[in-house]
């Protein structure tokens, strides 16, 4: 990865046309956000948005010339510029990945309870969604079971998805910094992530919470606390590796197997993640 790094600081241009380009491929927040997180680390952040200028004035172009939503366009590069930016940010200023991401874990379920407070009815907010994902199923020989995805399930898979693709995409862009041969800043490192007491207490409080009282906003905000422990559970498998406590080809496999296996290894990953920050394996196992 080193040589990306290096091609896309050698020139301005370099960083710009990779901008662009990646704006436009499937999950823009993953590849652009990183290529952001990784300007703002090496360049600083004024540096880091003027180098956004002419992406944004070519994307805006783009539509005009060979047709398209204009909305949709600025809607594309705020989703996926902004909060990258202001990840990085945050961890320029904080100095601790772990931190960040925790701060992520909070703006996600602020930003899930808006949604709800803004879209008085979610049903008729997802229906046009779930009708395209219909037909466009329907046209490769496929149905879609509908009671498996209702709009409380629509939000919070939204909710999580774009959760994943901004951690990562901060993960993504400080691993790529951290490939400069000059010296680096050390904002801290992946195999020591841990979310806390705290944040798992929280899950624990809006568990019972929505057990008891039955809330879809309570068992939402169960649900992606829960899932967000994904990302602990990937960083002890980290750890685990680099005290040679696991193979290299078991960590591999596991990113394999992911995207075909979804729903087990998040739920795997998550528990493993969440014990592991009620009772601190990673800190026992070091005392031994």
């Amino acid at each position: 990865m080193q040589a990306i790094t290096l091609w896309l600081l050698a020139r301005p241009y370099n960083a710009i046309l990779a901008l662009t380009a990646t704006l436009f491929l499937p999950a823009p927040q993953l590849i652009s956000g990183a290529i952001v997180v990784l300007l703002v680390l090496s360049k600083g952040f004024r540096k880091a948005v003027t180098a956004l200028f002419i992406p944004a004035a070519v994307a805006t172009v783009i539509p005009l010339i060979f047709g398209g939503s204009l909305i949709s366009i600025l809607s594309l590069m705020v989703g996926t510029w902004v909060p990258a930016l202001l990840l990085a940010l945050v961890l320029v200023k904080t100095r601790s990945l772990t931190l960040t991401l925790q701060m992520l874990v909070i703006m996600a379920i602020v930003a899930l309870t808006l949604f709800q407070l803004v879209v008085p009815d979610s049903v008729a907010f997802w229906q046009p969604y779930l009708d395209t994902m219909t037909q466009l199923l329907r046209e490769n020989g496929m149905q879609l079971d509908a009671e498996l995805l209702t709009a409380d399930i629509m939000t919070i898979s939204a909710a999580f998805v774009f959760w994943a693709l901004y951690a990562t995409a901060l993960l993504f862009g400080y691993s790529l910094y951290k490939q400069l041969p000059m010296e680096t800043v050390e904002f801290g490192w992946f195999k020591d992530l841990d979310f806390g007491r705290i944040i798992a207490f929280a899950l624990a409080i809006f568990s019972i919470l929505a057990f008891t009282f039955g809330s879809s906003w309570y068992q939402s905000i169960a649900f992606i606390l829960f899932a967000m422990f994904m990302m602990q559970g990937l960083a002890i498998l980290h750890w685990l590796r680099s005290e040679g406590m696991m193979p290299l080809i078991v960590v591999v496999s596991v990113y394999i197997i992911l995207p075909f296996l979804q729903i087990f290894l998040v739920m795997a990953l998550s528990i493993i993640g969440y014990i592991d920050a009620l009772l601190g394996f990673r800190r026992r196992l070091k005392r031994k």
